[in-house]
């Protein structure tokens, strides 16, 4: 759980731009699409030895069976980006249920070891510096 809190602040770390200069940070933003949407945002876990190893045509091959399976799924989720380590790879989805999420996973052939709902997003700008 620790890891998953880490990558979790990782995350949102890495999605954020330099907002000392925009008017919307990248966290406002994915605030207001997930509100218009109706959806949460999930961080997923994924235990996979040596996911880090994995070829460009491995990962391509593992991000078109996701897609097909979100194609099938509808848009009720939706699969935002991904960050592969040594052996996992953390997931960043919007849907309109956790068990979406999971459903996503089976279809796949994915593990999801962790399924964590985002309760809020900050950046910079939370500091209130920005």
């Amino acid at each position: 759980m620790k890891t998953l809190k880490t990558v979790l602040v990782l995350v949102i770390a890495l999605t954020t731009f330099n907002c000392a200069n925009n008017e919307t940070s990248v966290a406002d933003q994915l605030r207001a699409d997930a509100a218009e949407a109706n959806k949460n945002m999930y961080v997923i876990e994924r235990e996979i030895a040596g996911a880090g190893n994995l070829t460009a045509e491995e990962l391509k091959a593992i991000s078109q069976t996701s897609c097909g399976v979100l194609d099938k799924m509808g848009s009720d989720i939706e699969w935002l980006h991904s960050y592969v380590t040594g052996d996992k790879i953390y997931c960043v989805y919007m849907a309109t249920s956790e068990e979406l999420v999971r459903d996503h996973a089976k279809q796949g052939g994915f593990p999801a070891n962790s399924v964590a709902a985002v309760g809020t997003i900050i950046d910079p700008k939370t500091a209130g510096d920005k």
